[in-house]
């Protein structure tokens, strides 16, 4: 097969076509607005608030690198965040030259409100199109992460999304054939992963629940729910976390979790909770490190095999993002 060599035409008409889709795009989601999403911060700002609520440790350094910012410029912004009283520093403990970046309730108030309003932004766009133009928005957007984003990286680039029809078969699939590969666990999983996603589809309340499907590549290699608490108001379970074996190792769970939790503190839950198995040893450090505690522990049979349950929870907001 021979491969055709674009004319200086081509990229010409392509470079055009390049920067009329950027024009149409800033100005649909609103990014030349003096204030994003009707707030007083501009599109820097929020970015920089979204890295500081969302790393663990941020310092000035990382996160001048993530957004690819100067760092004299970013100086100056943070040390506006810390003037308003969104941010407050104290020293590394790994670096003395360093400072750990964390928002004050007040910058959580703003980050939230951000985050909240960024999120509702999506959701009206996404609910505005039909299935088939929904699909295939989300899809040329993956197609355009892919093809620039990868290659300056290297890595696989992850996409989380909202469920669609079709994904809770993949759900119950994915779950039961992978659990029953590593632990041998029978049918009586599938029928539980299969009765949790039938009741998320029959009372779905999108306003307090959420599922997330990791992809890559178009291909979906993970997946996390956040579901109402049947009797506690105040409460949000955590269930079906599950990552694909190829999948394992780039950090996907941590994201999962962390983008649960964030949407949970959102919503105006209190605490989370979840139940796992004490043999589950890769996702218990992912919960720890979220700032989930070990409160109970179970002995019992099921799945066809002699278990230890567990039941963890997390109040927030979760020490991890404080």
């Amino acid at each position: 097969m021979t491969e055709t060599i674009p004319t200086q035409d081509d990229l010409t008409h392509g470079a055009a076509a390049f920067r009329r889709f950027n024009r149409i795009y800033t100005r649909f989601i609103g990014t030349l607005n003096e204030g994003l999403l009707e707030t007083s911060f501009s599109l820097t700002e929020a970015r920089i608030l979204y890295e500081i609520a969302t790393r663990k440790a941020a310092n000035a350094r990382a996160i001048a690198e993530a957004l690819s910012l100067d760092p004299g410029y970013l100086s100056r912004i943070l040390a506006r965040f810390e003037s308003d009283g969104l941010t407050a520093r104290k020293p590394s403990p790994h670096d003395a030259r360093a400072s750990i970046i964390s928002l004050t309730r007040k910058g959580k108030s703003a980050f939230t409100q951000l985050d909240s309003r960024s999120e509702r932004q999506a959701m009206d766009v996404l609910e505005s199109l039909p299935l088939t133009a929904r699909s295939e928005l989300l899809n040329g957007m993956q197609t355009i992460e892919r093809l620039l984003v990868s290659n300056e990286t290297g890595r696989p680039i992850v996409t989380l999304r909202p469920h669609r029809v079709g994904d809770m078969g993949w759900v119950v699939y994915s779950e039961s054939t992978g659990y029953a590969r590593q632990y041998g666990w029978n049918e009586e999983f599938e029928s539980l992963v299969a009765k949790i996603v039938g009741e998320f589809l029959t009372s779905y309340d999108p306003a307090r629940e959420r599922c997330w499907i990791a992809e890559i590549d178009g291909a979906s290699v993970g997946h996390i729910f956040l579901v109402k608490h049947p009797t506690e108001l105040d409460t949000a379970r955590l269930r079906l976390l599950y990552i694909e074996p190829a999948a394992r190792g780039l950090g996907l769970g941590e994201t999962l979790v962390r983008e649960c939790l964030r949407f949970a503190e959102t919503a105006g839950y209190t605490r989370v909770v979840l139940w796992t198995q004490s043999i589950l040893t890769a996702a218990h450090r992912i919960y720890a490190k979220a700032g989930f505690r070990l409160v109970k522990e179970t002995p019992h049979t099921n799945f066809g095999k002699h278990l230890t349950g567990q039941e963890w929870e997390l109040a927030l907001p979760s020490p991890a993002f404080s």
